[in-house]
């Protein structure tokens, strides 16, 4: 079995705390992250975070991160309504999911927000 196998899920929500829409959006996307105990949901507001980001310029929001492990497996803007994101859970939760191509963006960006969520989980601690 595969360390993306056997890994937590993350869910990102990369907004901007002056994005109306993401401020709309986001009480649905905690309420979707009591649903789902099993993953871990983060909402990274862009500015206060761009050293995650890298080089990675993200203009539409709000955006999602997918990932498993060290693999990320969807990086892209979604409609605000959440009943688009419980669906992507759905199915990728069930298998229907497959790596982005290896040197895509959103792995390295996938590993520097789970670094960022160690980071938040131990100071709650």
């Amino acid at each position: 079995m595969t360390e993306a196998a056997t890994a937590p899920w993350l869910v990102v929500c990369l907004c901007a705390q002056w994005c109306g829409t993401c401020g709309q959006y986001q009480p649905a996307f905690d309420a979707l992250a009591k649903e789902w105990p099993g993953m871990d949901f983060v909402w990274l507001d862009v500015e206060d975070e761009e050293e995650a980001l890298g080089e990675l310029d993200i203009t539409t929001f709000p955006t999602v991160l997918l990932g498993r492990g060290t693999e990320a497996m969807f990086l892209g803007p979604v409609l605000p309504q959440p009943g688009v994101l419980q669906r992507m859970l759905e199915r990728f939760s069930q298998g229907d999911a497959r790596p982005l191509p290896a040197g895509d963006d959103a792995h390295a960006l996938l590993q520097r927000t789970a670094a960022i969520v160690q980071a938040r989980k131990a100071q709650a601690e």
